[in-house]
């Protein structure tokens, strides 16, 4: 397995408010098959860098527009389920009222590609269905907007919950070896070991 980042430029929106921002798309996969995390503005460019492989899944780490905005046209375009978990399906509505996703995404659950594997860990707190997804064979973990360089994601806006944030991080993420790559949602990559004293105490 290897990964790839696309970045991507849009805006998003909760709350009354919009944003611009760049978001990170993650390929992992080799020279024939594709898992895309995250679907985030533009489907053709995300495309473009799949580059004729199969794309077996389009994992969404949350519902926020920024990062399913794509994912419709993507799933029509690769041909793949786009994928999340059902504790963000009312943000899925109000971006993709009319289409549901083409799977759902389940704690523990396991996402196989190119000989390897990515581990679905339940990780809410920036929103309720976000996930984080480990790749043990890879020594990295892709946390969308749950774990950032400099700390835990964002709350305080609808759907979302310090405490329950810092525990997911503290409970699922922590844990795993701190030399741990952390592929992010935006941003700069960054390791778990320094994030470690980040995180608020229980």
């Amino acid at each position: 397995m290897r990964v790839q980042r696309v970045v991507t430029s849009g805006t998003f929106s909760l709350d009354g408010g919009t944003f611009a921002v760049d978001n990170n798309v993650w390929l992992v996969g080799d020279a024939t098959d594709v898992v895309i995390i995250d679907a985030a503005h533009d489907a053709t460019a995300i495309e473009a860098a799949v580059d004729g492989r199969r794309v077996t899944a389009i994992v969404c780490t949350h519902g926020h527009d920024d990062h399913i905005g794509a994912a419709v046209e993507l799933s029509e375009l690769t041909g793949a389920p786009a994928l999340l978990h059902p504790a963000d399906q009312e943000l899925w509505q109000a971006v993709h009222p009319d289409r549901k996703p083409g799977g759902r995404l389940a704690d523990g659950q396991r996402l196989t590609v190119a000989g390897g594997e990515l581990r679905v860990l339940h990780t809410p707190g920036h929103t309720w269905g976000s996930v984080s997804l480990h790749a043990p064979g890879l020594g990295a973990v892709f946390t969308g907007d749950t774990l950032f360089q400099g700390g835990p994601g964002a709350t305080g806006r609808s759907y979302s919950d310090a405490p329950t944030l810092a525990a997911s991080i503290r409970e699922r993420l922590l844990p795993l070896p701190g030399t741990t790559v952390v592929h992010t949602g935006h941003g700069p990559d960054t390791t778990l070991a320094a994030e470690r004293g980040r995180i608020p105490a229980a």
